[in-house]
């Protein structure tokens, strides 16, 4: 069913229609127990918490790909996915079809997964005390992972989970990309070409795992 459904160009949940689509994927076997996650961490930190994509990996996921924080945009959709109707999901998905990394092997998460933001507010970074309450959230997302080979740290700020991971499971391969906001991929060529860069290095990972 996920290849059915699975779009063809980014920001297709600018369209209700896929997003009722999506919705209706919500409760398949491979999320639910990642919406249960979300949904204890939304009660604990007394804010929302965006679902994984459906039509992505899942607890089947060989590649974690860990954003900052949930965007105020998120509202529009309630998923964390390369598909929202954002310059920075559009620039995730260019770059993962590019990079040539299946969606059944791939899960996107945030370093602090909850929404930070006030309603009607702008962006912002996380700050580090919303980084450190974050942190114990690692363990049970990697928990629900058996089948992961790699984590792509997206950002500074995403980077600065690097020390936690490396804690919770010794020997996991680790790669750090920029962030996809069109704010820095646009600031200079190198940037888009690290971003591939380090995903062809997690899509070669992946694979040998398979293998």
């Amino acid at each position: 069913m996920r290849e059915a459904l699975e779009p063809g160009a980014p920001k297709s949940l600018a369209d209700p229609a896929a997003v009722a689509a999506r919705h209706a994927l919500a409760g398949a076997a491979h999320i639910r127990p990642l919406r249960d996650l979300a949904d204890r961490i939304a009660a604990e930190r007394g804010a929302p918490v965006p679902s994984p994509d459906p039509l992505d990996g899942g607890i089947g996921a060989r590649l974690l790909l860990l954003l900052e924080t949930p965007g105020p945009s998120i509202a529009r959709t309630g998923y964390v996915s390369r598909d929202n109707p954002t310059g920075t999901a559009a620039n995730l998905f260019r770059f993962l079809a590019e990079a040539g990394i299946a969606r059944a092997d791939t899960l996107i998460w945030n370093a602090v997964p909850w929404v930070i933001h006030a309603e009607g507010a702008l962006n912002r970074a996380p700050r580090r005390s919303e980084q450190r309450w974050a942190e114990p959230y690692l363990a049970p997302l990697i928990d629900l992972l058996p089948n992961l080979a790699v984590v792509v740290l997206a950002g500074r700020f995403a980077g600065a989970v690097r020390a936690p991971l490396e804690r919770l499971r010794p020997g996991l391969p680790i790669v750090a990309v920029p962030h996809p906001s069109p704010t820095y991929v646009c600031t200079s060529p190198s940037v888009p070409e690290r971003i591939l860069a380090g995903l062809a290095q997690a899509r070669a990972l992946v694979a040998d795992a398979r293998a």
